[in-house]
């Protein structure tokens, strides 16, 4: 029941900071120069003011600012997220057509970043001093320090035009009309390189954190307690020394699992995924500003709903919390 109503107030919370994203966002992507008229005016080699004003008038830039400003949230309230001029179709419509390509990369990416992370960085906290720590760690600062861009080019020319060994961009095989697991082998052989990309930086964070936390928590008196108890060194590790060295792990991966959207920016325009951060950048350089608006919402929304996962999770780990 305690946890039930933390939920429900942690859902209220999020209901008001969604809205007040939503006030800061629609200013802020107006205060931008420039408008969806004008470019569109540009693309269509016709810039004089008389046809861009009129695309105005269809777009409702005409308006004031504050009626366009209430127009967008009472539409957003009622879960009208508005019209896509440059894709032609409903925002929420184009947004939930390219989520479910994001969420694939995303949660892999995650899963995978922290999975590795805390298999590294046990590995690093238990040969502490020795090559293979320093190997280890001298790793995840590579990765760390590495341009996200720079190891997506470089993941392509290695593994795919080297190597061979995974296709180089897209969500799937063009017109190879795959179905059942041929299908599934073949969204995972796309798949592999974006998310080991995104996941490589992630992993080294986690990896560190991992190492730092567990051989800080090893020093502890309630450690030093049970070795005197004669207790066997696994349950020791698994028991007391893991259990509360994943808080801050848990912490740092529940903060960051939203910034992975905005590294899936970079990521699915390298590799061509067809995901919320490509429609991101494609916006934005179109100024479509209802689906920028929409993405930016979405993006918000999934980062709220991590950190109530983590608070979840959180409970799960260490029921005294």
């Amino acid at each position: 029941m305690t946890i039930a109503v933390a939920i429900l107030a942690r859902a209220a919370k999020a209901a008001i900071t969604l809205l007040l994203i939503v006030i800061l966002n629609f200013f802020l992507i107006h205060a931008a120069p420039g408008d969806p008229a004008m470019v569109m005016a540009g693309e269509a080699g016709a810039a004089d003011e008389q046809f861009i004003q009129q695309l105005r008038e269809q777009f409702g830039l005409d308006q004031p600012l504050y009626v366009q400003f209430w127009n967008y949230v009472s539409g957003v309230l009622q879960l009208d997220l508005g019209y896509s001029y440059r894709q032609q179709m409903p925002v929420l419509e184009l947004i939930l057509d390219r989520l479910p390509a994001t969420l694939l990369l995303t949660l892999t990416a995650f899963g995978m970043s922290l999975l590795l992370g805390i298999v590294f960085g046990l590995a690093a906290a238990a040969r502490q001093g020795r090559w293979s720590d320093s190997a280890i760690t001298s790793m995840a600062l590579l990765f760390y320090a590495t341009p996200l861009f720079w190891v997506a080019l470089m993941a392509v020319v290695l593994f795919s035009v080297h190597l061979g060994w995974f296709p180089a961009f897209g969500y799937g095989t063009v017109g190879a009309g795959f179905t059942g697991f041929e299908l599934v082998l073949d969204r995972l052989r796309h798949l592999f390189l974006p998310a080991l990309t995104l996941g490589l930086f992630f992993m080294a964070v986690y990896l560190r954190m991992t190492r730092s936390s567990v051989l800080e928590v090893s020093q502890m008196d309630f450690v030093k307690t049970a070795r005197a108890k004669g207790l066997a060194e696994g349950t020791i590790r698994r028991r007391h020394i893991l259990r509360n060295a994943l808080l801050p792990v848990v912490t740092l991966a529940g903060l960051q699992a939203g910034q992975l959207v905005g590294g899936a920016v970079l990521t699915e325009t390298v590799f061509a995924w067809p995901g919320i951060g490509r429609l991101m950048f494609e916006s934005l350089t179109a100024r479509d500003y209802n689906t920028l608006l929409g993405v930016f919402l979405v993006s918000a929304a999934m980062v709220i709903v991590f950190n109530i996962i983590t608070d979840i999770v959180y409970r799960l780990i260490d029921p005294r919390i």
